[in-house]
């Protein structure tokens, strides 16, 4: 017999609650290049542009599944570059908690331009996760 969990909304709100709380006071950090098979997997040629500071309390509660991030402090560009993905740390700053699309629009971090230049703030326009088996 194949698998086929679903879970209610409320569910799907508990667990990103959970999720999201590993990610207080953590980072995102904002690379180039090809976004890596998954999280447990290593960086390798891709280079860190920004990193940004997730606030004491990361992500409002989540409603139906889906979680806001609250604010996220700016961080400033370091290298230049295109941001491809992003990278979520817990706050020791080494424990990887997940990895995200990062784009202009559609995707899980939205920046106004994905074109970072050394030197500027890199601020995000919105985060949103959203619970994949609701």
């Amino acid at each position: 017999m194949s698998h086929n969990m679903q879970i209610t909304k409320v569910a799907a709100s508990a667990m990103m609650d959970v999720f999201t709380a590993l990610l207080n006071g953590g980072s995102l950090k904002i690379y180039d290049g090809a976004q890596p098979a998954n999280a447990n997997t290593a960086i390798t040629t891709q280079k860190l542009l920004a990193t940004l500071t997730f606030d004491a309390t990361a992500f409002a509660p989540a409603v139906d599944g889906v979680a806001e991030a609250n604010d996220i402090a700016p961080g400033t560009i370091s290298q230049d570059g295109t941001a491809a993905w992003a990278r979520c740390f817990k706050a020791d700053g080494t424990t990887v908690v997940c990895d995200l699309s990062v784009g202009a629009s559609d995707a899980d971090v939205i920046f106004p331009t994905v074109t970072f230049i050394t030197g500027i703030q890199a601020a995000v326009d919105s985060l949103t996760l959203t619970h994949p088996l609701h």
